[in-house]
């Protein structure tokens, strides 16, 4: 890998890192205004809203210029999004404006390694990037824990700087200001990221014919035989994975009587697992092997219902690494044979935007379905039950579609080809 991949890492990390802190923030914002339980979830679901909704216009714009102009812009609109929270505008909409930013900063962020790397180094891309991004998450949840802790916030509403005053003078303020800062470093790793010299046709900008565009680029994707096995696998994934983030911390309350600042380590110790996991498939599976990753898929589903007899945390540890290392084996293969077969048929921004739309109205979906369990206060090892049982038949469903698709003609051999 060259030294503009790793930049491209490092402004990911950071990225990463403060979206994850500021979720944990904005949840004890809620807590603090004593909002109700089922608005928690619906904060990942404006963060995400805006994957949907702008999902004809996102690639487009990452097209346009050099992604890592594009990657910088949108972290600044992130920072925006932050910097709301702190002058007191409602967190789930400041969060919504993050996501905005986050929505148009994706495309960019995987487009470039297609434009960056040949195929055969795209899952050992994806392996180093979804492993980072993962770290970032551990790091990001334990950091917004850390500095949600009365702890901590007293620590930093201590520091007293010389001849300057920061306007700091809450707890929520505090741990603002640090997620704040960390954004600005990712700007700044944004500003190194080299051009890759990758250019696309003039861009279209009427809105109408943006749209339609889209309609085409998501019409090839679903029919391609690789492209809708992997869409489908990546889609149930971030949907599965987004709602699974708020079901460990209920979880964790009713089960392991954890508050939210312990409970957020629970997440970063399943985001260990699929770091893990991640890693060990850049290492061992190649990309025209990227399909036979798909029973682990099930097996995770099924592993998920054994969380209803777990009431030690040590043993939650060893549970949630296990169902990390599972998804993160599964998803990376699956993700870069989706990135090459946008590359071949679309271009790069476009294949990612198609693909964020598809992920992301999974994921509404998914939360809006566990927000309203959690309205009718639905016990959640009945929730955690139908989750695990979800999953492992949907991954029955997409091997069972592949397994089709192989009679009908040998698509494997579609590995590896040349952009059209």
């Amino acid at each position: 890998m060259n030294r503009g991949f790793y930049t491209i890492m490092a402004a990911q990390f950071f990225s990463s890192l403060a979206d994850n802190a500021l979720l944990i923030a904005a949840i004890a914002l809620l807590t603090t205004m004593k909002a109700p339980a089922w608005m928690t979830p619906l904060l990942k679901l404006f963060f995400v809203l805006s994957y949907v909704l702008l999902a004809a216009f996102v690639g487009a714009f990452a097209d346009s210029m050099p992604k890592g102009r594009v990657m910088f812009i949108t972290n600044m609109i992130k920072i925006g999004g932050c910097a709301m929270m702190f002058i007191d505008v409602h967190p789930l909409l400041a969060y919504a404006v993050v996501g905005f930013g986050a929505a148009a900063y994706s495309p960019a962020k995987y487009g470039i390694l297609t434009e960056l790397l040949p195929p055969e180094k795209l899952v050992a891309a994806n392996g180093w990037i979804e492993g980072l991004t993962v770290i970032s998450i551990i790091l990001g949840t334990v950091m917004g824990g850390a500095l949600v802790n009365s702890k901590v916030s007293a620590m930093l509403l201590g520091l007293d700087f010389p001849v300057i005053d920061l306007g700091v003078d809450t707890a929520a303020e505090a741990a603002l200001s640090v997620i704040m800062v960390t954004y600005v470093l990712a700007a700044m790793f944004n500003l190194k990221i080299p051009d890759t010299g990758a250019r696309y046709p003039h861009q279209e900008r009427n809105p109408i014919r943006l749209v339609a565009d889209f309609a085409g680029c998501f019409t090839t994707l679903w029919k391609d035989k690789l492209g809708q096995i992997s869409l489908a696998v990546t889609t149930l994934f971030w949907g599965a994975g987004a709602t699974l983030q708020f079901i460990v911390l209920k979880w964790a309350e009713k089960s392991l009587n954890m508050p939210l600042d312990k409970a957020a380590i629970l997440q970063g110790v399943f985001a260990v697992g699929v770091a893990g996991g991640a890693t060990a498939a850049a290492r061992f599976v190649p990309l025209k092997k990227a399909l036979t990753v798909m029973p682990l898929g099930v097996g995770m589903g099924l592993i998920v219902i054994t969380m209803t007899m777990v009431h030690t945390v040590w043993l939650a540890y060893v549970l949630l690494v296990l169902i990390g290392a599972l998804a993160g084996y599964f998803v990376v293969p699956m993700n870069a044979l989706l990135q090459h077969r946008g590359h071949v048929l679309l271009s790069a921004g476009h294949s990612i935007a198609v693909q964020n739309f598809n992920e992301n109205l999974s994921v509404l979906t998914m939360l809006m379905l566990y927000a309203l369990m959690v309205k009718l206060n639905l016990d959640i090892n009945i929730v955690i039950v139908l989750f695990g049982l979800f999953v492992a038949a949907t991954m029955l469903l997409a091997m069972k579609k592949h397994a089709a698709n192989q009679r009908e003609f040998d698509s494997l051999a579609l590995i590896g080809e040349h952009k059209h």
